[in-house]
């Protein structure tokens, strides 16, 4: 093949002419070189734009135990399924410190910031947000009543949390057969609360028992509420009730100094110092939900997916409550035993 460039017979032209070419084939490879990282930045920067984060709001009554372990079920469900806060999602949490007033105001301020997703935990909270939110998908999280709350609707769904009462009533007969009255207490503008006193009241009424209740409207009241109740009861029940939760210490010192043992609806209360419960577990109820947000952030719409309820229970009793109380534990029920 003839080279098409001609070398001159000159050796100081010669010399000019190599020096033009080793610069013209430099410059040649200098541009290829800028091309590709010219591609390459322009490759990250794409795959850069692409990686979505998602912004989540989740809004709580109050903060207590059993509510926090919902809302670390929340996260675990969420990050099992690929929605991880060191990588791809963002957690807007906001405390509404027992106030209704605040739910409303946390409602709208996550209104307006336009989320992939808004998670309400408890009843008040998820009523303000499906009033206030419509910027973004809503769902709920341990609501023992949707239809009673007025969350069986268009446009909301979540995990409801309704507390199996009579298998809380059959076990406090197991473990207190002489137990005639059950002492409760419960905040009158949760409506969820509200609907478990009556259930409860029911079900007792079939047994032979007798509900002794007394209802408050904050916990500034709870002091008095249970001293009123455990004057007057032989054991008492501690259902699902935010200002009830927050106020369980002080249940607990009260309770043992009036010597009168708790049955617990959930199984943090066990861990709390009740003496026993048949009840759902808080982590697993945000588990559940954490699972359904997921599907929402993946392009599920919130109509297309159907309130959940949790419907396994663990029955679990303290065998250093017990102990305190002297009951003696059916043999039965002594594999259930925890320390």
């Amino acid at each position: 093949m003839t080279n098409p460039v001609k070398m001159a017979k000159n050796p100081t032209a010669r010399l000019h002419q190599a020096l033009f070419i080793s610069l013209c084939l430099f410059s040649t490879l200098l541009g290829g070189c800028q091309s590709t990282s010219k591609a390459t930045d322009s490759q990250s920067t794409q795959a850069s734009t692409t990686a979505e984060t998602y912004e989540i709001g989740i809004t709580q009554i109050v903060e207590h135990p059993s509510l926090d372990e919902i809302r670390a079920g929340i996260e675990a469900g969420l990050k099992d399924q690929g929605f991880d806060t060191t990588s791809n999602l963002k957690i807007d949490y906001e405390n509404a410190q027992g106030s209704m007033e605040n739910t409303q105001l946390i409602a709208q301020r996550f209104n307006t910031k336009n989320k992939n997703l808004v998670i309400a935990i408890t009843t008040p909270s998820a009523q303000a947000a499906f009033q206030s939110v419509k910027l973004a998908p809503v769902i709920f999280s341990a609501i023992t009543d949707p239809k009673g709350a007025g969350l069986e609707a268009k446009g909301i769904t979540g995990i409801s949390d309704m507390t199996p009462i009579q298998k809380q009533l059959d076990l406090l007969k197991q473990l207190l057969p002489n137990a005639k009255k059950i002492g409760m207490v419960y905040n009158t503008s949760e409506q969820n609360s509200v609907v478990q006193v009556e259930l409860a009241k029911t079900l007792a009424s079939k047994m032979n028992l007798e509900i002794i209740s007394s209802g408050v409207a904050n916990t500034n009241d709870m002091a008095t509420a249970l001293d009123q109740v455990l004057k007057q009861c032989d054991v008492f029940y501690a259902h699902v009730d935010n200002s009830l939760a927050s106020a369980f210490p002080l249940l607990v010192d009260k309770a043992n100094a009036a010597n009168k043992p708790i049955i617990g609806s959930v199984e943090k209360y066990v861990t709390d110092g009740a003496l026993a419960t048949d009840g759902i577990n808080n982590y697993q109820i945000g588990y559940q939900t954490g699972l359904m947000a997921a599907k929402i952030l993946k392009g599920a719409s919130v109509d297309s997916l159907p309130i959940e309820t949790i419907s396994q229970t663990e029955l679990l009793i303290s065998k250093k409550v017990a102990e305190r109380f002297n009951i003696a534990i059916p043999e039965a029920l002594k594999s259930k035993l925890v320390d």
